[in-house]
């Protein structure tokens, strides 16, 4: 296992998320180590990104105060807030300028259990099932500390991120995001990835409308 580099994730999202899985996110925030073995990611492509527009990206309208990390150099993570409630956690992929994202859905803590446990108020495999519950126990928080370099492992804000990655896995499955809504998550965008059999990895389901939208595509 090694440091990623920011040529590792320079490629789209699409080919970079396969690439995340059994890759590990380690953080330290406010003194607690967690380690959290990637086991789900989606991924996100901004406008102009790829081949094919994705109407489910933060970053399909262009730049925004929101979305601004999306379109910096790779590495980075952008964390942001879902349902005005859980910090999510996105590994920026593409070249610097050319927005696109991994949303690290779901993971194995395999270090720092007590701390996991403490941030989430639960125990067992499915600490961090879910891209909430990943951010969760992770400690990373919007908007505190979106932006934080993953590559160099930077402080932001009393938190260090770093990211490391393993050989990439020959078994790997893919499918329709989950709860993504309209064609953006239906099988038009096979652009989630996980590792098949692993029980921490999200339950799939429907997101508003996109059983109704995978029909008629």
């Amino acid at each position: 296992m090694h440091r990623a580099d920011r040529e590792e994730l320079a490629g789209l999202p699409l080919e970079v998320a396969p690439r995340l899985l059994g890759g590990q996110l380690r953080t330290v925030v406010d003194g607690a180590p967690v380690t959290l073995r990637i086991t789900e990611a989606e991924a996100y492509h901004g406008q102009g990104t790829g081949l094919v527009p994705d109407p489910g990206s933060h970053a399909r309208m262009g730049r925004t105060a929101r979305n601004a990390t999306m379109w910096g150099e790779p590495g980075h993570l952008y964390v942001y807030l879902s349902h005005g409630i859980h910090s999510c956690v996105n590994v920026v992929c593409a070249p610097d300028g050319i927005a696109g994202g991994v949303l690290l859905r779901a993971g194995e803590v395999v270090e720092g259990q007590d701390a996991a446990a403490s941030r989430s108020g639960r125990t067992g495999r499915d600490l961090a099932r879910g891209p909430g519950r990943f951010g969760q126990v992770s400690g990373l928080r919007h908007p505190r500390h979106d932006g934080i370099d993953a590559v160099t492992g930077a402080e932001r804000a009393g938190a260090q991120a770093e990211l490391w990655l393993d050989e990439p896995l020959t078994d790997v499955a893919s499918g329709p995001r989950v709860g993504v809504a309209g064609v953006a998550g239906t099988h038009a965008f096979p652009w989630r990835f996980w590792i098949p059999g692993d029980p921490t990895v999200s339950v799939f389901r429907w997101g508003r409308g996109a059983a109704a939208a995978g029909a008629v595509s």
